[in-house]
């Protein structure tokens, strides 16, 4: 298993956002320029030399045009249709200390990614989410504790239980106002056919 901020996990994020870029022609100037993120800190990124923060890796999924938990794949892993908790990546931001576990099999063409999530009190995480191109749909479910996360103008509490629908498009801020731990789930939903 891939777990925490292990080199191995750095390793496949650098060498995912590498491929990611090469696949669609994108220099790093071309990548910073439509991502947000220095061309500096991209190179870091991709020789495994920098610990990403979420939300810096946000802003590479969208300057890719994939969702967050497809920086996680490993494309050289045979594409079945179980994976096995053992075998789910997990990364903790180094920022918020949130920690996600990608549950969704890769590489089965599927349109449904699911992410486990859990978020510690007090945490905050701000992402500055434009409009994809395809569309990327998400459903937060809150499975323990309470979360509360805006999206554009509106804030929507959401305790254990709740789910909220929303369309990746708008800036999107999660915080856990409590004194414990969070646990939610993640779903995410966009075009099987877009690039991986």
């Amino acid at each position: 298993m891939l777990d925490g901020d292990t080199p191995e996990l750095n390793q496949r994020l650098a060498r995912r956002v590498r491929e990611l870029r090469a696949a669609r022609g994108l220099s790093l100037e071309a990548l910073a320029a439509g991502s947000g993120v220095s061309r500096s800190m991209i190179s870091l990124i991709e020789r495994g030399q920098s610990s990403p923060t979420a939300v810096v890796l946000e802003k590479l999924a969208t300057g890719l045009g994939v969702p967050l938990p497809a920086l996680f794949d490993d494309p050289a892993a045979p594409a079945e249709p179980v994976r096995r908790r053992a075998d789910q990546p997990v990364w903790q931001d180094p920022g918020s200390g949130y920690r996600r576990r990608n549950v969704s099999p890769a590489g089965v063409g599927s349109p449904i990614r699911i992410v486990e999530v859990e978020f510690p009190a007090g945490a905050r995480v701000a992402y500055e989410t434009a409009a994809r191109t395809p569309a990327v749909h998400q459903q937060i479910w809150v499975l323990d504790g309470r979360i509360d996360v805006s999206w554009g103008r509106q804030t929507y509490r959401l305790d254990a239980g709740d789910c909220l629908a929303m369309q990746l498009d708008a800036p999107t801020v999660f915080h856990n106002p409590t004194r414990r731990r969070a646990h939610y789930a993640v779903v995410l939903a966009g075009d099987p056919a877009a690039p991986r």
